[in-house]
């Protein structure tokens, strides 16, 4: 099972990976160590973590304001897989939602206390 250290630490990795140069490089990057990803280093502490999390979103969301409509039929690689960009994005999405569904569960499994991040189910309004 993988922690939500290791899920963040994956995220953050393929974010940069993926989107830095979006429409105009692999978004495999040569220098990206995703095996990596699954290990927790000393280095790997919650602010350490935390920081590569935020450069990750700040790549995607850099990347995205500089697309336009006419982008997304631009056919880009992805591990050498040629797609158009709307479905890179539509993948990279699918990838985020998984990761982040995991990071869910085990934070209600871990602590099962937590406040729900949806509507709890006894709080469901009947109309």
């Amino acid at each position: 099972m993988n922690s939500i250290a290791l899920i963040v630490k994956h995220i953050a990795g393929n974010y940069v990976s993926r989107w830095s140069d979006f429409l105009t490089s692999d978004g495999e990057k040569p220098n990206r160590n995703r095996d990596g990803e699954f290990v927790i280093a000393d280095t790997d502490t919650r602010p350490n973590l935390m920081a590569d999390w935020e450069r990750g979103w700040s790549i995607l969301f850099a990347t995205l304001s500089t697309l336009r409509d006419s982008d997304l039929e631009t056919t880009v690689t992805i591990r050498g897989e040629s797609l158009t960009a709307r479905l890179a994005l539509l993948r990279g999405i699918e990838h985020t939602a998984y990761h982040v569904g995991q990071i869910l569960y085990l934070v209600r499994l871990l602590r099962p206390e937590s406040p729900w991040q949806s509507i709890a189910p006894a709080q469901i309004v009947k109309e």
